[in-house]
């Protein structure tokens, strides 16, 4: 069974459902941090449906070669590299990750318009510092859900 988790102000994204509307609507490119090529995990299943509902999923986790039909890279930095274009990164990463993550963010070429954490990922000192960077940051929350609630798509 679920945990169920309460955000306290601190962790709530400062979105309204207009404006993650809205960025949902203008994303076509998600790099999947933590993504797992296992599909009864949810690293793997949330990606999964938003690819059905459109998205061009980028996989980043070095012990895939490929994961979805995409190349998986092996970090934020060979995405760059490969001179690929990223609106979005989503983190299925521990807390404890995100600030490494944060400083491959902050060195891509052209910033995301948004960093997503997932539900029970929140990191305070890297979403102000995102912020600073002028990038949107949604935390403790699940995109699918919030895509599911907001734009209507189907079940997966």
């Amino acid at each position: 069974m679920s945990e169920v988790h309460s955000r306290s102000p601190a962790h709530q994204a400062q979105q309204t459902d207009a404006q993650l509307k809205a960025l949902l609507q203008a994303t076509a490119s998600i790099a999947v941090v933590g993504i797992k090529g296992v599909e009864t995990e949810d690293a793997f299943r949330v990606p999964r449906y938003l690819q059905r509902q459109g998205y061009r999923i980028l996989p980043i986790n070095p012990k895939w070669e490929q994961i979805l039909g995409e190349p998986s890279y092996p970090d934020l930095d060979a995405v760059t590299a490969a001179g690929l274009s990223v609106d979005l990164v989503n983190l299925f990463r521990a807390a404890e990750n995100i600030p490494e993550h944060v400083d491959e963010i902050l060195r891509m070429t052209a910033a995301p318009k948004a960093v997503w954490m997932q539900l029970g990922i929140h990191h305070g000192p890297s979403a102000a510092r995102l912020r600073a960077a002028g990038i949107a940051v949604i935390q403790d929350r699940c995109i699918m859900v919030d895509h599911r609630n907001l734009m209507a798509g189907p079940d997966d």
